[in-house]
């Protein structure tokens, strides 16, 4: 049986460490994409201690609120139409404004004094280039949005933060920096900054401002490419697994699976998992990739043979000689394997094996 379980406590301490990185700053804990692949309702009650919460779409923000979450909220695209902004405002839902069409929704019409709509994050692009008003647009929409009562959050987002050395790093810091000292200067000293993402949170904690944005880091991944998970103290926050459908052996010269990419040098053991890429395992993944399957007396880190197929995988369990037994359980990521390690092997990032995780496998809270 193929299971995803979700682990709050796991999250709740990622959050204290958060918070421990930033104790003079906010958070807004990123929700966007299910949680990460989490669950929305699995993981408000972990974030209890966040200050607010950042979502992509709209959809995710009324989500968040259907499920009672009663804080900030951070629509972090904005709204897509007019209808969407006065929705927006009907659920007090604060939103990031980027562009001219934003603004003038919001300048046309204003949220109640009490609203959490009154408070908008203006975007600024430092050097991202995808999103945000550039250095004349910006101060003209923050000049305008403090004269029609709105209170201001300067925001932007870092292009390469998980590598601390990359030195356009250092340029959209001066930048933001610089902009925000002007628009407290000539604005309003009530302006607010925010800057750091997860990796920005962990490498730059020189500039954490006023709210941070903590994502991969509070599910347990590391944002940072010169330090592991474990490294910065933060927990797995989901394990992956399945089990030993089919234990067989396999004649040495013969080959295992789709496109016959492993052949057996000898007669080798196998295990059959029943799990693939159509639950979100990776197809294409490099030959060190391996498993852990808890056998009948002790765990076994073992080697994955031949190519991933939709449903399940081969298994090399000949080191482990007759510990392991039909039924089985094996982790996919977890503990261990841990999931950043898992994405290696795919040349990818944790972040897109969690979020695109298929809805088969039984979910469970531990």
């Amino acid at each position: 049986m193929r299971t995803v379980t979700i682990h709050p406590a796991a999250i709740t301490h990622n959050l204290h460490e958060v918070k421990r990185r930033a104790p003079q700053s906010k958070v807004l804990a990123m929700v966007k994409a299910n949680a990460y692949g989490h669950g929305v309702s699995a993981v408000l009650p972990a974030l209890a201690e966040a200050d607010g919460i950042g979502v992509a779409i709209l959809s995710e923000a009324l989500e968040a609120r259907s499920l009672g979450w009663d804080k900030t909220i951070g629509l972090i695209e904005g709204v897509f139409s007019e209808d969407d902004w006065h929705t927006a405002i009907k659920h007090d839902i604060g939103c990031v404004i980027h562009h001219q069409p934003q603004l003038d929704w919001a300048l046309a019409s204003a949220p109640p004094a009490d609203s959490a709509t009154r408070t908008v994050w203006l975007k600024y692009n430092t050097g991202m280039n995808r999103l945000g008003f550039d250095d004349t647009a910006l101060i003209s929409a923050a000049t305008a949005l403090h004269a029609a009562g709105y209170q201001l959050i300067l925001t932007t987002h870092f292009a390469n933060a998980d590598v601390k050395a990359h030195p356009l790093n250092a340029k959209q810091i001066q930048r933001f920096t610089d902009m925000l000292a002007y628009l407290q200067t000539h604005i309003s000293a009530d302006i607010q900054g925010s800057l750091c993402n997860s990796a920005a949170i962990v490498s730059q904690p020189e500039h954490h401002f006023d709210w941070v944005r903590p994502g991969i880091m509070l599910y347990g991944g590391s944002p940072i490419t010169e330090a592991s998970a474990a490294e910065l103290s933060l927990r797995p926050a989901m394990t992956f697994a399945s089990q030993v459908i089919a234990i067989h052996t396999v004649k040495a010269g013969d080959a295992i699976g789709y496109s016959s990419l492993w052949t057996a040098s000898v007669d080798t053991r196998v295990a059959l998992i029943s799990a693939g890429y159509g639950d979100g395992y990776p197809r294409v993944i490099d030959s060190e990739a391996d498993v852990v399957i808890h056998g009948q007396t002790k765990a076994h880190c073992c080697p994955i043979r031949g190519r991933v197929a939709m449903d399940m995988m081969v298994i090399d369990i000949e080191a482990a000689g007759d510990d392991i037994r039909l039924g089985d359980t094996v982790t996919l990521w977890g503990d261990a394997p841990h999931v950043d390690t898992v994405a290696s092997y795919a040349h990818t990032i944790s972040y897109e094996l969690l979020c695109r995780l298929s809805p088969r496998a039984t979910r469970q809270i531990h």
